[in-house]
């Protein structure tokens, strides 16, 4: 059982890492496409912004590559420098993504709010969860009960990864329906910006399918044990 359990974290990560390959190499080829519209990544966010009436987020730049990220707490649509300053199709698409969360967060969007009050328990669980984890396959005939309190700790990061969907959808489709609506993007560009969205979705689904799997492997190697005892 632990054999499988490494084959399919493997086979994830094998999965995981072209996707998030291609995702970067889309990003670059929509990154050299010029936006017609002539705004950058941080003009079209704040025009988005405006648009929907949201005027206490403030748009800013951080360091990193595809580092992009809205933060509720402080209210700020952080995006990378190729993005905040690009004036393409992967930047307008990027920006309008991020400005989506905001969205969801003036709306009081229920998946954003569960999410949000998931990040203390993840962060914590998410520090010890392997640790974990390990030493309760090792013990598992000593002291089985440790490894189920890994099983717990783990589900709480598996349910974060699948409550993401949601979120990670809906602010790709507020985004995209706003750069179509407002004529950021043309016939050419948008299908282009929905291609890029597509591809960063696609990230966080095979993240949510992975942790689901290395879940169900370690729940059924805790469950066997069990039937061993008894």
């Amino acid at each position: 059982m632990t054999t499988s359990i490494w084959i399919v974290s493997l086979l994830f990560l094998g999965l995981s890492m072209l996707v998030s390959g291609i995702l970067q190499s889309k990003f670059k080829k929509f990154s050299a496409v010029p936006l017609r519209s002539g705004l950058s990544g941080a003009e079209v966010a704040q025009e988005m912004l405006r648009t929907h009436g949201i005027y206490d987020v403030q748009v800013v730049s951080v360091q990193g590559f595809l580092s992009d990220h809205y933060d509720p707490t402080k209210k700020t649509v952080n995006l990378s420098p190729e993005v905040y300053h690009g004036v393409s199709v992967a930047a307008a698409a990027v920006a309008a993504h991020e400005v989506g969360h905001a969205v969801q967060h003036a709306n009081a969007y229920p998946w954003l709010t569960m999410r949000s009050k998931l990040v203390p328990v993840v962060q914590f669980s998410s520090s010890i969860v392997q640790w974990v984890l390990l030493a309760g396959v090792l013990m598992i005939n000593v002291f089985p009960s440790l490894l189920l309190v890994g099983i717990i700790l783990f589900a709480a990061t598996t349910l974060f990864s699948v409550i993401t969907l949601p979120v990670e959808f809906d602010a790709s489709r507020r985004a995209l329906a706003w750069l179509n609506k407002s004529t950021i993007t043309n016939a050419v560009e948008y299908p282009q910006a929905k291609e890029a969205l597509t591809w960063a979705a696609s990230t966080y689904a095979i993240a949510a399918l992975a942790s689901i799997a290395t879940l169900a492997q370690y729940a059924m190697l805790f469950l066997g044990n069990s039937r061993r005892e008894d």
